[in-house]
């Protein structure tokens, strides 16, 4: 089993409301409400709708997410994606055609959470869908 293969998946039509810890990668096509923590890899598919906060080494967000979310290596926002909450990372990538509302705070000595003063708030829309 390599690193990136994904070991564990809430599949399209599923839907679980609770706390979610793993290891290894794991992707999410449904439902999800709660808490995810993890040191290893999230993907949030393009069929999914979170609403969570979120700790991870690595997140791939493709789908709709509210809440926040800190990585602490990377965080990549794919097209469709659509993020509204504050975001931490060391590492952001912003695709052309997704959208991020909320705080951004990028350390590279380590993460923490965006200041809940609303400093940084903006609405990015990367490209037109």
């Amino acid at each position: 089993m390599t690193s990136n293969e994904i070991t564990t998946i809430l599949g399209q039509g599923s839907s679980f409301d609770g706390k979610l810890t793993f290891e290894g990668t794991v992707r999410i096509d449904g439902r999800f409400s709660g808490e995810i923590r993890t040191t290893g890899i999230l993907i949030i598919g393009e069929t999914a709708e979170v609403e969570a906060q979120i700790q991870a080494a690595t997140i791939v967000v493709k789908g709709q997410v509210r809440g926040d979310l800190t990585a602490t290596e990377s965080l990549e926002i794919e097209s469709p994606a659509k993020v509204v909450g504050n975001l931490a990372t060391p590492s952001l990538t912003i695709e052309k055609g997704s959208l991020f509302q909320g705080a951004c705070h990028m350390d590279l000595e380590g993460t923490r959470p965006a200041p809940p003063d609303g400093r940084g708030d903006a609405e990015t829309v990367v490209g037109e869908s």
